[in-house]
């Protein structure tokens, strides 16, 4: 079957045109995996760090989550750098920053030195987190732009996973992460130094990629922008395909100066939306996972090599529900499965809570859970991760890249990528504290912002599957009523 001489599967990731697109959405991806690697490769890390230089918990978590205000200025500043010099050039700044980054950490010498390193590598994984997004939206035919988009997503738990596998071996190889390995190094040190490797892939791929046709139009290099859709759509549609984002483009021209300014507290409510999503997905406490699971598992009873073990298989389960997510993003629709995966969160989440209001301080201060809590804990704990990563974690980077209209889109997009960022930050920086005061009491607030995002998902966000992005942001919108003239 063909609608016109377009056949009708010319866009399933089957075809030529999406096995490309597949391609490139791939590639663009890997500065999602640089950003779930750096958000778990300092798990491992953690306790060391707090050794070596003598921290108290507060300055620890400062240290675990500084990097994510570098991400958050990243984030506001890539969306203007992108336009201004093209999406792979910036790409290649992102990577080069992670690489120094990588160095500089493993090689840290005082906690300020290993503080401005996290945040300069923080700088290049949110500049990552904007381009990779936007550009895979901007390359990725309609039909299959969900699973695309979900290939960002899907690059992060990759990384998260790499990261925290990369952690275990270095430990294990050395006897533990606060033992010397290659040159004299410790173990932790060799953790943060592996990120150069991803990093040196992510700024090679900045070369090998075709720009972004919508940046080409936008400098008037038009025929390098039909050469590049020539391979990404069928002749049938290319004229359409680039018509369409020529007006686009004329239109985003004509709104040059618009602002994402409006009534609602200041911004327009469309950018709320953005924001709320983003905050929510960091609210319901995902990173605590990623970011301490080894320290807390160690502190409920579990040596350190099954701590790292526990954290690797977290990190594998993680991957595969993502999986899920892209075969089901584009069948099922952004709705349903951010309602599934809020419920599911909040009854694994409230688990967690009622296994740890068990636990026990022993004389040294060591936690542990009693049976049968400890592995109650373990599992909801994974059910946790299971339901945040079949949906919260890859759908709401689908969404952020289609809902806002196009004059505002890159603005829009840094805005809520920097507001995940610092929800990220206040969450990350308050777990040790608040862990300490009660871990019962932290895992019950994150069920409520679980229990939450359900409601807000249910009353505001309406189901955007299979519609060009141009249609998206106007089911945010109410239509005026209609003025009806009365005769005097």
């Amino acid at each position: 079957m063909s609608t016109g001489s377009i056949p009708a599967n010319a866009f399933s990731l089957r075809s030529p045109y999406g096995k490309r697109a597949v391609g490139l959405a791939v590639a663009a991806a890997v500065g999602g995996f640089l950003f779930g690697f750096d958000s778990s490769v300092i798990n491992g890390a953690v306790d060391s760090i707090q050794h070596d230089f003598s921290l108290n918990s507060v300055v620890t978590g400062f240290v675990v989550a500084i990097a994510l205000l570098g991400c958050a200025v990243g984030a506001i500043i890539a969306g203007n750098l992108a336009d201004r010099f093209g999406r792979l050039r910036v790409m290649l700044l992102g990577a080069i920053m992670f690489f120094a980054s990588s160095l500089g950490a493993g090689l840290a010498f005082a906690v300020w030195d290993l503080a401005l390193w996290r945040v300069i590598g923080g700088l290049g994984i949110g500049i990552a987190s904007v381009i990779a997004p936007a550009y895979i939206a901007e390359i990725a035919p309609k039909q299959i732009r969900g699973g695309l988009a979900s290939l960002q997503q899907l690059a992060i738990t990759l990384g998260i996973f790499v990261a925290l596998l990369s952690d275990a071996v270095l430990a294990w190889t050395a006897g533990s992460a606060n033992s010397p390995l290659w040159f004299g190094l410790d173990a932790w040190r060799w953790m943060f130094i592996v990120g150069v490797i991803p990093a040196a892939v992510y700024g090679i791929l900045s070369f090998t990629l075709p720009e972004s046709p919508r940046y080409l139009i936008a400098r008037g290099r038009t025929d390098e922008a039909r050469a590049i859709f020539a391979r990404l759509v069928p002749p049938a549609d290319l004229d359409k395909t680039m018509t369409e984002l020529t007006n686009v483009i004329e239109t985003d021209r004509k709104n040059a100066g618009v602002s994402l300014r409006g009534p609602r507290f200041g911004l327009q409510p469309i950018v709320w939306v953005g924001i709320i999503l983003s905050v929510f997905q960091q609210f319901v406490g995902i990173n605590v996972i990623f970011y301490y699971s080894t320290t807390l598992w160690q502190s409920v009873g579990f040596p350190e090599s099954a701590s790292f073990g526990i954290s690797v298989v977290t990190g594998i389960v993680n991957v595969l529900v993502t999986l899920i997510a892209i075969f089901l993003v584009d069948r099922v629709g952004r709705k349903p499965i951010l309602l599934t995966g809020s419920i599911i969160m909040t009854l694994s989440l409230a688990s967690m809570a009622l296994c740890f209001a068990y636990a026990v301080k022993g004389a040294g201060g060591a936690v542990t859970l009693p049976a049968p809590f400890g592995p109650i804990a373990l599992v909801a704990a994974n059910l946790f991760v299971i339901g945040f990563g079949a949906s919260w974690g890859p759908l709401v980077w689908v969404l952020l890249g289609e809902i806002f209209p196009s004059r505002i889109r890159a603005k829009a997009l840094g805005v809520a990528a920097a507001a995940q960022w610092i929800a990220n930050f206040l969450i990350t920086v308050s777990f040790p504290v608040m862990s300490a005061w009660s871990l019962s009491g932290t895992y019950l607030m994150y069920a409520i912002f679980a229990a939450l995002s359900f409601v807000y998902v249910l009353w505001r966000i309406p189901e955007t599957k299979g519609m060009e992005l141009e249609q998206t942001e106007t089911l945010f919108f109410k239509a005026p009523a209609p003025v009806v003239e009365t005769e005097a």
